[in-house]
């Protein structure tokens, strides 16, 4: 474990929380671990050890939060598991390459990342708010598997944050899924994702598992009851929650990076 404050651990304990919420309504609940990671571990720390440690902590949250909505919402769990299956393979070589990345790249890479997702929610106010009519036809499988499987996947391994949210977004545009439904979809295809890159950190050794284990079930109570949250709540309350999280994140890391 590495050398922090019990403060520190406290504080990323918190967040783990809140990205587990975050993370099952709408997605990206890397976008907040991440950064607290990157700022709470020891000044030097290579990024793939925030990379690895997050994908630790990510993978319990998500895991909880697909069961919950497995039990709970019409998700077509056959489909989910062909794209996480893609998703695992292109989050594992993304994973291979993420090792030399250090976080005076990754934090100009997540503005542009927030500032897309919310530019184009806000100008496509409908998106996501009704089902589709009927099943998704063989080639819109097709697509979201190479899109939603294999590109987003590879992200993942890669960078990470945000893949949830691309996810939802991929799915919505895609298959023609509501938001709710697109969010439960994602969190199966993410526990895919997660575990392919996490296979790779851990082969590498850049995962703190004793921080990560007690982060972890702080990110499981989060992602349970943000899926409950989602379901109950609706489409409407999920567009709300994703432009909230988007602007706020971007907002916070353009201080870190041009004011603080």
């Amino acid at each position: 474990m590495p050398d922090i404050s019990l403060t520190m651990v406290a504080v990323l304990c918190l967040a783990a929380l809140a990205a587990g919420w975050i993370d099952a309504v709408v997605g990206g609940g890397g976008l907040l671990l991440l950064p607290a990671l990157l700022l709470g571990l020891p000044a030097g720390s290579p990024a793939a050890y925030a990379l690895g440690t997050n994908k630790a902590v990510a993978i319990v949250g998500t895991t909880g939060a697909a069961v919950t909505y497995v039990r709970k919402a019409p998700v077509d769990v056959g489909l989910a598991v062909r794209i996480g299956l893609a998703a695992l393979a292109g989050s594992s070589g993304g994973a291979f390459f993420a090792a030399g990345m250090s976080t005076e790249v990754l934090k100009p890479v997540i503005m542009v990342v927030l500032l897309s997702v919310g530019a184009f929610v806000i100008l496509r106010p409908a998106f996501g708010t009704a089902p589709a009519p009927g099943p998704a036809s063989r080639r819109r499988v097709l697509a979201a598997i190479g899109l939603a499987g294999l590109g987003i996947g590879f992200y993942d391994g890669l960078i990470g944050p945000g893949t949830g949210t691309f996810l939802v977004l991929a799915l919505t545009a895609v298959l023609h899924q509501d938001l709710v439904t697109a969010s439960a979809t994602a969190k199966i295809v993410n526990c895919c994702t997660n575990a392919g890159a996490l296979a790779t950190f851990a082969w590498q050794g850049t995962v703190w598992w004793q921080l990560a284990a007690v982060m972890a079930l702080f990110n499981l109570a989060g992602g349970t009851l943000g899926a409950r949250t989602a379901l109950k709540k609706g489409s409407g309350f999920v567009r709300i929650v994703l432009l909230t999280v988007v602007f706020s994140l971007v907002a916070k890391l353009a201080y870190e990076q041009w004011l603080a």
